[in-house]
């Protein structure tokens, strides 16, 4: 706990089995309370691996319900189990758990409700192996959606963020997408209630184990954040 408050780090899973164990030895377990994994029914030992660990809070699906379900899953069980703090962290090794204590402290201390990751501030996208193409979608994405939203975030598309537990209540993130899209409607959400997102940079991995989307789903992706960035700025202008 930091401040009396449960912090609880939920890792969405699927065909982690190769990286978990890297991941989960470098968790700061003297600020973190609960690990929960949710298997999104993966075709390798992910879930033995978790078991091996020590891991309490596991959830395996019976079925692939995608990145976005397999969040809301994570999401829900933190809520059931009473987290103050979540944070998501990608078993997959992809984001160094070591920054879970700096974005534990700003939201501890009250000073933001959100703190997101971000690969783009520094030079820790292209240095960690980000092929090109994803760096340059990437940075005309967020260009687009900082023109649409009214926002100045760095990135919208890391998947190494934390939440208050006043942020997951407020937001209904179980009507969103069970897709890739999920992250961006969530983020777009949390934006247009009002809640502050604080940026800290972050070294990310890019290897033949880390998961990633092939150029088809990360184009499908690209035109649905276009499509939540148009539908937010007509919301905020017209209401």
């Amino acid at each position: 706990m930091v401040d009396s408050k449960k912090i609880v780090v939920i890792m969405p899973a699927y065909n982690a089995g190769q990286t978990l164990r890297q991941t989960w030895a470098e968790i700061p377990f003297d600020v973190v309370d609960e690990v929960i994994l949710t298997d999104d029914r993966s075709t390798d030992d992910t879930v033995n691996v978790a078991k091996e660990l020590g891991i309490h809070h596991i959830i395996e699906h019976q079925t692939n319900k995608g990145y976005g379900g397999n969040q809301k899953s994570c999401y829900n069980k933190a809520l059931e189990i009473g987290a103050d703090i979540i944070i998501m962290l990608h078993p997959d090794y992809q984001y160094t758990p070591k920054l879970i204590k700096s974005m534990v402290y700003l939201m501890a201390n009250d000073v933001y409700p959100v703190v997101i990751a971000s690969r783009i501030l520094g030079k820790g996208a292209l240095k960690g192996g980000m092929p090109l193409y994803k760096y340059i979608a990437n940075r005309f994405l967020t260009f687009t959606q900082n023109l649409l939203m009214n926002q100045k975030l760095s990135e919208y598309h890391t998947g190494y963020r934390a939440y208050t537990r006043e942020v997951l209540e407020k937001v209904n993130f179980n009507a969103y997408s069970d897709d890739f899209i999920f992250d961006n409607q969530f983020l777009a959400e949390i934006l247009f209630q009002g809640f502050e997102v604080a940026e800290i940079t972050c070294p990310t991995k890019y290897f033949e184990e880390a998961s990633s989307i092939n150029f088809v789903r990360s184009s499908t992706y690209g035109l649905g954040v276009l499509g939540v960035s148009v539908r937010y700025f007509f919301k905020r202008i017209f209401g």
